[in-house]
């Protein structure tokens, strides 16, 4: 990747003067970077929003019976906790934090396409979000159906269902305009001689991400809209007592909900392969399999959402292409999961924190991965349908992956963003919380489930107390690594010791702009000569001192 004079000596983003002063200077901002750091604030401050409410469902379900809360509070609790991990943190956290203020620096260009629409797409989340946790203190009290919203329920409940679902609507445009953003930008605006195989392979992974985002979020749009109408005007589309049909709506449901597990995990899988590269001090391996491995997730990936339905009622012949389909889908996963371990073969391997979320992310979401696998294979998905295992499975691949890759990237490009580095071994310690503690939540889930545990019961029979205990033993060890780790951040960010332009040793491109990047990136749009990932200074090193 070229490096020739591409730094600039202009103010950095934080303290450049624009037209808007004080915090206008913020929320009127254009600046692809500025729009990206406060969608890093309030996103992180959602996710611990969720995460408490997690803690507290662990902590009532630590022994049979009432512990802290009533069964209303607990649905309650738990609705909140899938609508703010999903809808407010997991799908848009990549995308829209190191998306937004990576993507342009890495294919050389000064902004993304539509500026305007960029800080629309934040607007229209925070007022999702906010509309979101507003719901709770509403007349009706705090929706109680579940995340998925599933019908008749959500259809016949009392509580604030039009305000959540209000509210996953408004954060879906939000989703369609980011993507719509991204792909414009990839297109319109790569730096001279950078093409679609010079280009990094975070960039790749959002190129793909955003088609999704695209193609699959109008549907859970119209979807929500049609909950919606069937609530306040009783037209019958999905509630059976009006003669609507509830197994379509999870058809609709899940033709967005499974797409949009890869909006959630394409971009942290372009996170892995940046990381990987750099602490093993090696050229990726296989870069076109990478590359084409996420064109052909996005794909794939779109065709699968029939198997969340197997025991919902469909035919055997969609029961056994729908099975087809998802052991498909799993074969470019594993193209990445063996190309990132060939990558680290024989590399000269750092072991700093971001490459230590990286290795997590690898094993939980090889995981989750394999079990989805096993809930994929029809006979054992009937077993083990709505019961703990699927809960486990879910969070390997959402948390252990997806939540781990924002971890990664945290760390990865923290000093990048704000100029400071963090306590390093902090962040170690941390890692290391953060990973045993997730690992000794969700694990005995796995168990629990294929011993019969029902997933979303606010009680239980006392067999699966000691799971229930090192579950709940789990998520304050993961909750008490989280704090380390944002307080670690934090602290880095005020008083932590000043970065340099390349701390880590990266070669694309964002590495070679000054710390923290100026207002338009470059002061000349570099000309690009080479691929990502030149690393064969280290390579050829490496076999002399063999």
């Amino acid at each position: 990747m070229a490096k020739a004079h591409v730094t600039s000596h202009e103010p950095d983003f934080w303290n450049v003067q624009t037209e808007h002063k004080g915090i206008w200077a913020w929320l009127l901002t254009k600046d692809h970077k500025r729009i990206g750091i406060m969608y890093l604030y309030a996103i992180v401050s959602f996710f611990f929003v969720g995460a408490i409410f997690g803690v507290l469902m662990r902590l009532e379900l630590i022994a049979p019976g009432k512990t802290i809360m009533e069964p209303q509070t607990y649905n309650s609790l738990f609705t909140l906790h899938g609508i703010i991990m999903i809808f407010l943190f997991v799908i848009p956290a990549m995308p829209a934090v190191f998306g937004n203020f990576f993507l342009p620096i890495q294919i050389g260009a000064k902004d993304v396409f539509f500026p305007r629409l960029n800080l629309l797409s934040w607007y229209l989340y925070i007022i999702g979000g906010l509309l979101a946790i507003t719901s709770l203190f509403l007349p009706g009290g705090p929706v109680d159906t579940g995340w998925t919203f599933y019908i008749p329920y959500s259809i016949r409940t009392t509580t604030n269902v039009i305000p959540a679902l209000t509210a996953a609507f408004i954060l879906g445009f939000s989703s369609i305009l980011t993507g719509l953003n991204f792909i414009t930008t990839i297109h319109r605006m790569r730096a001279p001689g950078m093409d679609w195989f010079r280009m990094p392979l975070f960039p790749w992974s959002l190129y793909a991400t955003g088609w999704v985002q695209i193609l699959a979020t109008p549907i859970i749009g119209i979807t929500l809209l049609l909950v919606m109408i069937e609530r306040v005007f009783q037209v019958g589309i999905f509630d059976p007592s009006l003669g609507g049909d509830p197994v379509l709506y999870q058809h609709l449901f899940w033709t967005y909900s499974h797409p949009a597990v890869y909006i959630i995990i394409l971009p942290a899988m372009g996170i892995i392969s940046e990381i990987i590269p750099v602490f093993a001090r090696k050229t990726i391996f296989g870069y076109k399999f990478i590359a084409y491995s996420s064109l052909a997730i996005a794909f794939f990936g779109s065709l699968v959402w029939g198997h969340h339905m197997f025991t919902a009622g469909m035919s055997t012949t969609a029961m056994f292409i729908f099975s087809f389909l998802t052991f498909l889908v799993s074969i470019p996963s594993a193209i990445k999961v063996f190309n990132w371990v060939a990558t680290l073969y024989k590399g000269s391997i750092a072991l700093e924190a971001p490459l230590l979320y990286a290795l997590a992310f690898i094993i939980q979401f090889s995981i989750g991965g394999f079990t989805g696998l096993m809930i994929g294979a029809l006979s054992i998905d009937i077993h083990l349908q709505d019961t703990s295992f699927i809960v486990a499975h879910f969070h390997y691949v959402m948390f252990g992956g997806a939540g781990f890759g924002f971890f990664a990237a945290m760390h990865y490009w923290f000093p990048k963003m704000f100029g400071r580095m963090y306590n390093k071994k902090t962040a170690i310690v941390a890692w290391a919380h953060v990973t045993i503690g997730f690992n000794l939540t969700y694990f005995p889930m796995f168990i629990m489930g294929y011993l019969g545990m029902p997933r979303r019961y606010y009680d239980y029979l006392p067999q699966f107390q000691p799971y229930h205990i090192a579950s709940t033993i789990g998520s304050w060890i993961l909750f008490a690594g989280l704090v380390m780790m944002i307080v670690n951040l934090i602290r880095g960010m005020r008083s932590g010791e000043k970065a340099g332009m390349d701390p880590w040793g990266g070669t694309t491109l964002e590495w070679t702009v000054d710390t923290p990047p100026p207002l338009e990136n470059f002061e000349t749009i570099p000309t690009v000569t080479t691929g990502p990932y030149d690393y064969s200074r280290y390579e050829i090193a490496a076999k002399e001192a063999q």
